[in-house]
């Protein structure tokens, strides 16, 4: 089981920098930025406004999930990203920025925003 240093490049990183990559990523299988940004919704917990302001802020990744609601229902992500079992990862911030990047790979692989969603 990987544990994530606390001091890892991501966590200073602009959610806003990767954020088009995102959108790039789900518009090559036909998804949209609307879908990106549901899935973001549904793990943080912000609105669309409150998403908006700090992508606008250029808001790291730490801040960004530490301000955020996680979503309890998260706990139903599972599977790898980048090579790492996304529910095996200890550290909090980590594990969130992995379970969005999860929720991210689904959309693109077409998987029904219902199941995304873990409804």
């Amino acid at each position: 089981m990987k544990t994530a240093s606390k001091n890892h490049r991501i966590y200073t990183m602009s959610v806003a920098r990767v954020y088009p990559l995102y959108i790039t990523k789900v518009k090559k299988k036909g998804r949209t930025k609307a879908e990106v940004d549901e899935v973001t919704r549904w793990l943080t917990g912000y609105t669309q406004k409150q998403l908006e302001v700090h992508l606008k802020k250029q808001t790291d990744f730490k801040t960004f999930f530490a301000k955020a609601k996680i979503n309890p229902s998260r706990k139903l992500i599972n599977g790898v990203v980048c090579g790492v079992r996304v529910e095996d990862i200890k550290e909090p911030t980590m594990q969130a920025i992995r379970y969005l990047d999860k929720l991210v790979d689904e959309l693109a692989k077409g998987r029904p925003i219902e199941k995304i969603l873990r409804k």
